[in-house]
């Protein structure tokens, strides 16, 4: 679920939900829903995820759809490792 995979992202970056529901534009209360898989993203919402991480959209939509299934180890690994790529591979296209 693309919530979860959104929390998972942004513990990586070491954002708190307070942080990150500041530079998204919403409230606290709201970013908690999305986490929590209560109410889904919109578009303009992921936009901002996208623009505060550094991570391309695809690749966020891409993850959360990797991210469901198996244990929540592995998942937290695996969307670990693919934004951690994903990161380096935007730091080198932009360094172009």
């Amino acid at each position: 679920m693309i919530g979860t995979a959104l929390r998972r992202i942004r513990l990586i970056f070491d954002y708190s939900a307070s942080e990150m529901s500041s530079m998204l534009g919403i409230s606290r209360s709201y970013l908690s829903e999305i986490e929590n898989n209560t109410k889904q993203p919109t578009m303009r919402i992921l936009e901002r995820y996208a623009d505060v991480t550094g991570i391309k959209l695809s690749s966020i939509m891409l993850l959360a759809e990797q991210y469901d299934g198996g244990s929540d180890e592995a998942k937290a690994r695996l969307l670990t490792s693919k934004v951690l790529n994903s990161v380096i591979e935007n730091m080198a296209v932009n360094l172009r």
